[in-house]
C-alpha cells in the first residue's frame, strides 16, 4: 500500500490555533502532510523562513502527540501544484473559515486542476473555536500588545512576545 501523502501551503506567518486545527483534519486523510510554506522574495514575513519551520515543527510536537512525526516542512517560491508533485503529493489541502474563503479556494482548486489534474484539492472546514483567526489579525493584535494567547500554540505566543516586547 502507498503513502498518501498531502500538501498544505500557506505562509504561516505566524501559525495559529486554525492551522493547526486543518493540520489535524489533514492527518485524517494522509498518511504525511508536507507544510508547504511560500517564499516570496517581494514579501518582507513578520518570521523568517527558519523561524516559522521551527515554530511550526515545534507546535507539532507540542500539540500533535505521535503524529508530529507525519508532519514535514519544505519551502515553496513557485507554483503550489509543482511544489506538492515535488513531495509525492496526491491531496492538496485548503481550509475554510467562511463562505468568502470557499469563494476563492473554489477558483483556485479549478485552475490548479486545469494545470494538475493528478492532484486532488481537499476542503476542510475550520472547527467553530477557530474560524475567525487569521495570522493578520494575530500579528495585528500582538504588534498593539493584545491578548493573543487563544489565537496560537504556546510557543508561537512566546516568539511573538519576543517580536512585540510590551
Amino acid at each position: 500500500m502507498t503513502e498518501r501523502t498531502a500538501f498544505y501551503a500557506g505562509s504561516f506567518d505566524p501559525l495559529t490555533n486554525g492551522h493547526l486545527d486543518v493540520l489535524k483534519g489533514a492527518l485524517t486523510v494522509a498518511d504525511v502532510v508536507v507544510v508547504g510554506i511560500g517564499v516570496h522574495p517581494g514579501k518582507k514575513p513578520l518570521f523568517s523562513y527558519e523561524e516559522r519551520v521551527a515554530l511550526i515543527e515545534q507546535s507539532a510536537r507540542d500539540e500533535l502527540g505521535a503524529d508530529h512525526a507525519r508532519i514535514k516542512v519544505a519551502a515553496f517560491d513557485k507554483l503550489v501544484v509543482d511544489a506538492a508533485r515535488k513531495h509525492g503529493a496526491s491531496i492538496m489541502i485548503r481550509g475554510l473559515r467562511d463562505g468568502t474563503d470557499l469563494d476563492y479556494e473554489m477558483q483556485m482548486a479549478g485552475m490548479n486542476e486545469t494545470m494538475a489534474p493528478d492532484l486532488q484539492t481537499v476542503f476542510l472546514p475550520a472547527s467553530p473555536s477557530v474560524r475567525t483567526i487569521t495570522a493578520t489579525l494575530v500579528r495585528q493584535i500582538a504588534s498593539m500588545g493584545g491578548d493573543i494567547a487563544p489565537f496560537v500554540p504556546g510557543v508561537v505566543l512566546k516568539a511573538l512576545k519576543n517580536k512585540f516586547p510590551a
